[in-house]
C-alpha cells in the first residue's frame, strides 16, 4: 500500500484508512485464505457479547434493489470463546484488530470489556450501542442521550486508566438528530465515533404476504443508504472534536474519499464484503489512485474539506 494512505486513528497507526466493518468480516481469521489481511487498515470483529448467542431465525439476508437487509441477530461465540479460540490467530495478523462489543444492559458491556482488557492482541474497541436496554423498557441506547451517556461512561471506566486502546462508539442512524447523540458520546468518554449503523427496514414478499426475513424487520445497508450516511457523518463531524469513522454504502475508492471529505478520518467497508472479501483492499487502492490523480499528498489531508 502507498505511504499516501497511512493515517493515525486515536494514536493507532493504520496502513490505510479503510477498515473491515463489524459483522461483515466474521472474526477476521476466517477470511485469511481469500484476502491478504495484512493489507487491511484494520478489522472490526463480529460483535461480542457476555455469553454466546444463537442469533435470529433464517432467512437472515435479503438483497434489495440497492443494497442488502440483514437480521443476523448478533450471533456470536461469546467473549470468552473469542479470547481463547480466535484472538490467538488474530495476534499473528499485522493489522490492528478492534473488538466490537454489545449488550442489553450496561453490566453486559462492562463485563465484555473486563474480559477483553485481560487479553493481549487488540488495538481498541468499538461499542455497538444500537441495542435495546432491557432495564429501560427496551429503549435503544443509541437513541437517547442519557442512556448513551450511561453506557459510554461505564465502558470508559471499564477500560484500564493506562490502556492505549481507544474507545469508538458506533452510532445508530435511526434518530431525528445525530448531533446531540454524538456530543453525548464524546462527553461521556468516547475517543472516536463510527457511523452509521444500519437503518431499520422491512421487506415483504407480496405473494406470500410475509416478511422476507425470518425475524421480520432487518437492517438496511449498502449503496441505498450512502447519501444519508454522508449527511450524518458531516453533521457529527461538525458537532464533535473527536475523530469520525464513516460507513454506509462504501463500495469504491471515490465513496471512501467522499466520506473523508465529509469529515471522516477513516472509513469502514461492510456490505461490499459479502460479495467481495477483498473489497477493503481494492477500495484502498482506488482511494490511493484518487489521491494521486487529485495531487493530494496524504489521505490525512482529506477529512473535513467539504465546501458549500
Amino acid at each position: 500500500m502507498s505511504s499516501r494512505l497511512a493515517i493515525s486513528l486515536c494514536g493507532i497507526p493504520l496502513k490505510t484508512p479503510v477498515l473491515a466493518a463489524s459483522g461483515t468480516y466474521a472474526y477476521g481469521v476466517e477470511l485469511a485464505e481469500v484476502a491478504d489481511l495484512g493489507q487491511l487498515g484494520g478489522i472490526i470483529t463480529k460483535g461480542l457479547s457476555r455469553e454466546p448467542m444463537a442469533g435470529n431465525p433464517a432467512p437472515r439476508l435479503y438483497e434489495t434493489e440497492a443494497g442488502m437487509m440483514n437480521s443476523v441477530g448478533l450471533q456470536n461465540i461469546g467473549v470468552r470463546a473469542f479470547v481463547s479460540e480466535k484472538l490467538p490467530a488474530l495476534r499473528a495478523i499485522p493489522t490492528p484488530i478492534f473488538a466490537n462489543v454489545f449488550g442489553y444492559a450496561v453490566e453486559d458491556y462492562v463485563e465484555v470489556l473486563r474480559v477483553l482488557e485481560d487479553a493481549d492482541g487488540l488495538a481498541g474497541y468499538e461499542l455497538n450501542v444500537s441495542c435495546p436496554n432491557t432495564k429501560h423498557g427496551g429503549m435503544v441506547f443509541a437513541c437517547e442521550p442519557a442512556l448513551l451517556s450511561e453506557v459510554v461512561s461505564a465502558a470508559r471506566k471499564a477500560i484500564s486508566p493506562g490502556s492505549k486502546r481507544p474507545l469508538l462508539v458506533k452510532l445508530s442512524p435511526n434518530v431525528t438528530r445525530i448531533q446531540g447523540l454524538a456530543e453525548a458520546a464524546m462527553e461521556a468518554g468516547a475517543d472516536a465515533l463510527s457511523l452509521v449503523n444500519t437503518f431499520v427496514a422491512l421487506a415483504i414478499d407480496a405473494r406470500t404476504r410475509r416478511p422476507r426475513l425470518g425475524n421480520g424487520f432487518g437492517g438496511l445497508s449498502g449503496p441505498a443508504i450512502k447519501p444519508i450516511a454522508l449527511r450524518m457523518v458531516y453533521e457529527a463531524a461538525q458537532a464533535v472534536k473527536i475523530p469520525i469513522v464513516g460507513l454506509g454504502g462504501i463500495a469504491t475508492g471515490t465513496d471512501a474519499a467522499e466520506f473523508m471529505i465529509a469529515g471522516a478520518s477513516a472509513v469502514e467497508v461492510g456490505t461490499a464484503n459479502f460479495w467481495d472479501p477483498q473489497a477493503p483492499m481494492r477500495i484502498a487502492r482506488e482511494l490511493d489512485a484518487f489521491l494521486e490523480q487529485e495531487k493530494i499528498a496524504s489521505a490525512a489531508d482529506l477529512p473535513g474539506t467539504l465546501r458549500f
